[in-house]
């Protein structure tokens, strides 16, 4: 009976620092999930100005954010990632566009100016990241999620030849 005991609480201990150790690594990736704040434009109007401007291309992020599960994954996966940030503050100009189902979670401007952009360049995939010019003019697109390190590949393709 007493080697049943010491059984359970060695397992009991075992369980409970793993299952601590979990909740750290949890705590820790939501603490830097909160930290990184990337610097999206807040109109299309905007963005092709500062493209203009910054001499940089424009990533536009079509997302569903309240009903698109691939898209929360690459929220967190990609963009909200320090490399992402880096790469995003110095070779891109950042526009997203929301498409939620829930329709008070945007502006009615913001609403009425994401589905223009939304049927302007055809986007019926979610995610989908569109890559622009100052003139609006599409240079690229990556439809659905992928392996966050691809779309590495694919922003410094667009940006080296922009």
């Amino acid at each position: 009976m007493s080697k049943l005991i010491q059984v359970v609480v060695v397992i009991f201990l075992a369980f409970q620092t793993s299952y601590s150790q979990v909740l750290r690594s949890l705590n820790n990736e939501v603490s830097e999930f909160n930290e990184i704040k990337l610097q999206w434009t807040p109109t299309f109007k905007e963005a092709l100005k500062k493209s203009k401007k910054e001499k940089k291309p424009i990533l536009m992020y079509f997302t569903g954010s309240d009903w698109c599960g691939p898209c929360k994954i690459l929220n967190t996966k990609l963009f909200h990632t320090e490399k992402f940030k880096i790469l995003s503050d110095k070779d891109l100009i950042l526009l997203e566009v929301d498409i939620p189902r829930r329709r008070d979670l945007l502006t009615a401007s913001k609403m009425k100016e994401n589905l223009f952009l939304q049927q302007k360049y055809g986007v019926k995939a979610f995610p989908t990241l569109l890559m622009v010019n100052h003139r609006g003019k599409k240079i690229a697109e990556k439809k659905g999620y992928i392996m966050t390190e691809y779309y590495y590949l694919f922003f410094q393709s667009v940006i080296n030849q922009y």
